[in-house]
């Protein structure tokens, strides 16, 4: 039975203004059958879809029929990733769709206020003068009919002609969306309180009500604009183009059009666009837009550069060693983009409570306008209509709708700066719960960087041998001790005479050698094999040797600790972390002595990969059902462990697809401080996102107790949804301007 292959589609909304709107699309779209999965990303006006159905083209047409139905302004636009038209196109011809969808925004900001929707005021140039010049006139209006002692039923038209001036495009959509079923909107709020007014006498406040919210849109839509190119910006790493070499010439194409293997030219002041190896030329380069490091890095013939890399002085010949869709700037936008389409339980908590709060309210509306009339002597019906419909004015939830979200991008957005990449909300706020930090030894806490210190050859051996068999058996090991190895030997390679290869992990490796049978690894693998060996009294890594069941001896190996890897434990320790525990598969002696000189709260070493798992099932069991482990590697020997964590984080990710994959957060430096860094800004953002959802409540709930008094008018009420949500969407971008 073959299994169902999934299929991603991403759509451009043009239009979409609406954080409530977002909403509702992502709900209607995710009842679709054959959608397995669905988010809309409101920062970057983004719809996913994901369907494992056969017929995935008709699930594709109903998303987009249904995005239509609930919001029939918005335009849906397939995001086409660039390239994907033509292998050989020019920059900007390879398809118009860039799958950096930020790309689109200067059409969708001419869009804006022409489209019919109340949210749409933010847009630069025609739409905003359309906006303005619809609300003057209104003003004007509602100022002739007030001051210039007209008739009753001229009084009464002009501040209807005001009223649709200022909102005529409210009504058209509250109507639209009656007609799909879809009522409980701020569309629908609003033109029932104001038509209501209208119907009790209070024409002024009716329009002004209608004017003054419309421009609180304008503000609100302007602030998340800004926010959107505060995010805009932090994804501007994207190359626009290579300069391809071909023969003696050079000619300028879409990073897409390049092959593995082809040479590219990067130029001083140009951004590198894809992973390479440098073949000639030696420059600084500039990290920042990965690594959140400020510092220039040195490089030239021999060295990698990685896509996003800007090139500050020098000219590089690169050569191609990844296409760009495997390069590593791709990975870093596709994570960043697509972070929101896993929500933290505070988004999906809000989301559900806008779903039953508005309907509520509404019920509650309708009680107050006609209870009290009916059951308090000389209640006057208008005066309890006229609160009702306060009451609705306030109960829109745009400004926990829009913040609560944008609040986690912005966190998202402060942690990318950092050089810390967080793959969804969630993670993000599971570091809020960290209390148990785990760390791998090896390139984590020490540099990783291996160096041969001492040779200890047995009696009937010379150091020559020793090494040659020790060199021969790790020739084919990735792993950094065999680097040290390898480099450490200075005689002459035999590597035809190698046959019968075999690592196994947790003890080394055994290998034919000029026929003889080599063990090369640590004192776990020869007394496995029941080989006695004198044991080294180094303070360091061993590796022990055996050919043909006779000990030859060992090699002492040294690793220092990274610079910032004490700081980083003191860090945790002062943000609340209850233990730091180090897991290692070397020697005892040695996990202690690291452990030791850091702080390390416990070590346990000499353990197998699948000896790791279960310290962490351990602590597991030990913690309580809130508090988190989060489990800190190279993201490549400790994958089973970086997934059985609650939080997989991955050090050293810079340029390790292994890393960015396995792990939920990717830390692109190799420093342990960055991990501090990442719980200071997931605490941060929780008590911005919750300063907002206090403050909203709080206010809304203040004047819903005023309006059902009455002693509250619409004004305040516009002020408690349009004000409210103004001021949460500006809090909930402080987040993005976080000091290091």
């Amino acid at each position: 039975m073959s299994v169902p292959q999934s299929v991603k589609k991403e759509y451009l909304l043009e239009g979409l203004d609406c954080a409530n709107c977002a909403m509702k699309i992502e709900q209607g779209v995710k009842k679709i059958p054959g959608v397995s999965e669905c988010s809309v990303n409101f920062m970057t006006k983004t719809l996913m879809v994901k369907t494992e159905d056969p017929t995935a083209d008709a699930v594709f047409s109903e998303a987009k029929k249904k995005v239509k139905a609930l919001e029939s302004h918005i335009r849906v636009e397939e995001i086409i990733p660039r390239g994907a038209r033509s292998s050989h196109s020019e920059p900007g011809e390879a398809g118009s769709h860039h799958s950096d969808h930020h790309e689109h925004e200067h059409s969708q900001e001419h869009d804006h206020g022409q489209q019919g929707h109340s949210h749409e005021h933010g847009g630069e140039g025609g739409g905003l003068r359309v906006n303005l010049i619809r609300l003057v006139a209104s003003t004007g209006l509602t100022a002739a009919a007030m001051f210039a002692g007209f008739s009753l039923w001229i009084e009464l038209g002009i501040f209807v002609i005001a009223y649709l001036f200022a909102g005529g495009d409210i009504l058209l959509r509250a109507a639209k969306n009656i007609r799909h079923g879809q009522i409980f909107d701020e569309n629908f709020l609003m033109v029932v309180a104001t038509v209501g007014a209208l119907a009790v006498g209070q024409y002024p406040e009716a329009v002004a009500v209608m004017l003054f919210y419309q421009v609180g849109e304008m503000f609100q839509d302007m602030a998340v604009n800004r926010s959107r190119r505060s995010i805009k910006s932090l994804l501007n790493i994207r190359p626009d183009y290579a300069n391809l070499k071909i023969g003696d010439e050079t000619k300028k194409v879409s990073p897409e059009a390049v092959q593995v293997g082809d040479v590219i030219l990067v130029k001083p002041g140009e951004k590198v666009p894809l992973d390479g190896i440098v073949l000639s030329g030696s420059s600084q380069v500039d990290t920042s837009a990965l690594t959140g490091e400020s510092m220039p890095r040195e490089v030239e013939a021999g060295g990698e550069v990685l896509g996003g890399f800007v090139n500050k002085n020098g000219l590089l010949t690169v050569q191609v060693s990844k296409p760009f869709g495997e390069s590593t700037v791709a990975k870093i936008l596709d994570l960043v983009q697509n972070a929101s389409s896993k929500k933290a339980q505070t988004e999906n908590f809000i989301t559900r409570f806008a779903r039953y709060y508005t309907p509520s309210v509404v019920i509650a509306a309708v009680l107050l306008a006609v209870i009290p009339p009916l059951v308090v002597p000389d209640a006057a019906f208008s005066d309890w209509v006229y609160r009702a419909l306060t009451f609705l004015v306030i109960s829109c939830p745009c400004a926990l709708v829009i913040s609560i979200p944008l609040g986690f991008f912005g966190g998202i957005g402060a942690a990318s700066r950092a050089g810390i990449l967080v793959k969804g909300s969630n993670y993000l706020e599971a570091l809020n719960d960290v209390k148990y930090v785990v760390f791998d030894k090896t390139g984590t806490l020490t540099k990783g960087t291996f160096r041969v210190t001492a040779v200890h050859p047995a009696s009937d051996f010379t150091r020559e041998d020793l090494m040659r068999y020790a060199a021969h058996a790790e020739f084919h090991s990735s792993h950094p001790i065999a680097e040290s190895i390898r480099a450490a030997y200075n005689g002459e390679w035999k590597v035809g005479d190698l046959t019968d290869y075999d690592e196994q992990f947790g003890y080394g490796i055994q290998v034919s050698f000029e026929g003889k049978k080599v063990l090369a690894g640590n004192s776990r693998l020869m007394q496995r094999e029941g080989i006695h060996c004198v044991e080294s009294e180094a303070v360091g890594t061993v590796v022990y040797l055996a050919v043909d069941g006779t000990f030859a001896g060992s090699i002492d190996i040294s690793d220092e600790i990274k610079e910032d890897s004490v700081e980083a434990i003191r860090k945790l320790k002062r943000l609340g972390i209850k233990k730091t525990i180090m897991l290692t598969g070397d020697a005892a002696k040695v996990g202690n002595a690291v452990g030791a000189e850091l702080g390390m709260d416990e070590v346990h070493a000499e353990l197998l990969p699948e000896g790791k798992v279960e310290r962490i099932e351990e602590w597991d069991r030990k913690k309580s059902r809130k508090e988190k482990i989060a489990f800190v590697g190279d993201g490549i020997n400790d994958t089973p462990v970086l997934a059985r964590a609650d939080i997989g984080i991955a050090m050293g990710g810079l340029g390790s697809d292994a890393a960015i994959e396995a792990a939920d957060i990717v830390i692109m430096t190799d420093e342990p401080s960055r991990l501090p860094t990442a719980i200071q800004i997931a605490k941060r953002t929780r008590r911005i996102v919750w300063q907002n959802i206090i403050f909203a409540l709080g206010v809304k709930g203040f004047f819903l107790l005023l309006s059902a008094l009455g002693f509250a008018t619409m004004w305040e009420a516009v002020f408690s949804d349009v004000g409210v949500t103004v001021l949460a969407v500006l809090n909930a971008m402080r987040i993005l301007r976080r000091n290091e």
